[in-house]
């Protein structure tokens, strides 16, 4: 089993920044990648960006490309995502997951563990 707790949502302005933290426990070594993904109510989860643990290959949306940047650090089992130029339409809940095998980083149903999400509110 694997836990993932996120953190550092938040309510801003458009144009400002965000940083969300991802902390794994647990079962850490058995994952292949981590992965952001968001949800707005009523529309389907929507991926984000993903990174391989060990090799850290990214992946990256292309509707935050240029402005999100996925990290992580393996001595703290923490993922990053660094949100840059916020807009409006970056509202969601912003779930962090874990996936132990090989695969597309895109692939929602491939990702096996999942943490509670954490709100994050840009205003106009």
């Amino acid at each position: 089993q694997v836990q993932l707790v996120e953190s550092g949502g938040g309510l801003v302005q458009a144009g400002d920044s965000l940083r969300l933290s991802c902390a794994a426990s647990g079962r850490t070594f058995s994952y292949y990648a981590m992965g952001w993904f968001r949800e707005v109510p009523g529309e389907a989860r929507e991926f984000v960006s993903a990174i391989v643990w060990n090799a850290g290959n990214t992946l990256v949306a292309n509707s935050v490309k240029g402005r999100f940047t996925i990290s992580r650090d393996n001595a703290k089992n923490t993922m990053y995502l660094q949100m840059n130029s916020l807009k409006p339409e970056d509202t969601a809940v912003y779930y962090c997951a874990v996936r132990r095998t090989f695969g597309d980083l895109w692939q929602e149903p491939s990702y096996d563990y999942w943490g509670q999400g954490t709100q994050v509110t840009v205003s106009s």
